[in-house]
């Protein structure tokens, strides 16, 4: 890491601070809506941004809620998991044409849930996505999974797991890895910082972006945790023991 805190000080202007949301600058919670930031994550975002080339988040939530709850200004928000980005510039969120059509399938999927799968919690993420919830009801996740994978092949949306969840999206081509491409794109050194098994998405794209010459320099960051997925700590450049560590992290590399 020590190579790549150099790289980092001495081009900062071409160095893309990428994190994830939830486990990774949030603490995990029973309800989705109780997540906050964890203390001085949204100042530490600010000093990022204000001395690096790009900051920016990579988040299965919605635009409309990072945006909410990191109200930092140069922020990058790619939510969704790469399905939302937010144009700075228009002041708008842009959402993947190809998920459009989807809407209704969503909207019909999430008022079945809620009749069928008491106990369980239907988060709706805008009108592109629906997440499955049983945390609160952990009886339920054989029951849960059972009922997406019929959800979707009716539907034609697309189940995805998470932590205590399943969340059912348009069959768009779209992950973490994506949207860790776009935000970096037009940078030297890059690193991306999550917790989960969708963020492993995000590391393969800085492979990708180091193999191809793209980026020079690619660091992950694994934010340790409990219920951290398999692979994540083997594949990471970096271990921190969760969010608050990952903020004390970034504290450090704003200071470099």
């Amino acid at each position: 890491m020590t190579d790549a805190r150099r790289a980092f000080a001495d081009d900062r202007m071409r160095t893309a601070i990428l994190a994830d949301f939830d486990g990774s600058l949030s603490a995990i919670v029973d309800h989705p809506d109780d997540a906050v930031p964890v203390d001085g994550a949204i100042a530490v975002l600010d000093r990022l941004a204000q001395a690096f080339g790009r900051v920016g988040i990579v988040s299965g939530r919605p635009v409309d809620f990072l945006r909410r709850v990191l109200p930092v200004d140069g922020l990058e928000l790619v939510g969704q998991y790469g399905l939302e980005r937010w144009d700075r510039h228009r002041q708008q969120i842009e959402v993947d044409p190809a998920a459009v059509p989807y809407e209704a399938a969503v909207a019909a999927v999430a008022v079945a849930a809620e009749l069928e799968l008491p106990g369980v919690f239907v988060e709706r993420k805008g009108a592109i996505a629906v997440t499955l919830h049983w945390r609160m009801q952990s009886a339920l996740a054989t029951e849960v999974r059972t009922w997406a994978v019929h959800a979707a092949e009716s539907s034609g949306l697309t189940p995805y797991p998470s932590k205590m969840a399943v969340e059912l999206r348009p069959p768009v081509s779209v992950d973490k890895g994506r949207g860790v491409e776009r935000l970096v794109s037009g940078m030297r050194n890059a690193l991306f910082a999550g917790d989960d098994h969708g963020d492993l998405s995000g590391f393969d794209a800085l492979d990708r972006l180091v193999a191809s010459g793209s980026l020079t320099t690619a660091v992950r960051v694994a934010v340790r945790s409990d219920e951290e997925p398999n692979g994540l700590v083997e594949r990471a450049d970096v271990l921190v023991d969760g969010p608050r560590a990952l903020v004390a992290f970034f504290e450090e590399l704003a200071a470099v």
